[in-house]
């Protein structure tokens, strides 16, 4: 089944940006949607409860503005579809967000981290791939050596 809904979680990393550029290229080959979210609330609580409703919606605005301008040059390319700026962790708004607009496809960047660093920071596209219910398309940073 070709995708026709594709959603791209974005965190405005240049990892993130490369699996963009991916997923434009495959909407324009396949005639698909694309879709952003971006997840605004830390994984440490003690930091989140410290946020202010001001201060949410000031990141929850600037987010928006990122994800604007990321589709922007790209717009041309294929459909562009909804952006999204979910609170709450990433894995779970990754899920969320894919259930919710049905996507048939995520396509994710990966820092490609090992050892201590992966541990320490954990993979959110590892996540992603073991629990959506639909493919996911992972995209490193670079090109391995």
């Amino acid at each position: 089944m070709l995708p026709r809904t594709i959603l791209v979680p974005i965190d405005f990393s240049t990892c993130s940006e490369r699996a963009l550029d991916y997923a434009f290229a495959l909407a324009e080959r396949f005639g698909a949607t694309v879709n952003l979210v971006t997840a605004i609330v830390s994984r440490q609580p003690e930091v989140s409860a410290l946020m202010s409703d001001h201060v949410v919606a000031g990141i929850r605005r600037e987010s928006m503005a990122g994800l604007e301008k990321l589709v922007g040059p790209r717009a041309a390319i294929a459909k562009v579809g909804k952006l999204i700026v979910m609170p709450g962790d990433a894995r779970d708004a990754i899920l969320r967000v894919a259930d919710e607009i049905e996507a048939d496809m995520i396509v994710i960047g990966t820092h490609g981290r090992r050892g201590l660093s992966r541990l320490v920071l954990g993979s959110v596209a590892e996540e992603v791939v073991r629990r959506a219910a639909c493919p996911v398309v992972t995209v490193r940073q670079e090109k391995p050596s």
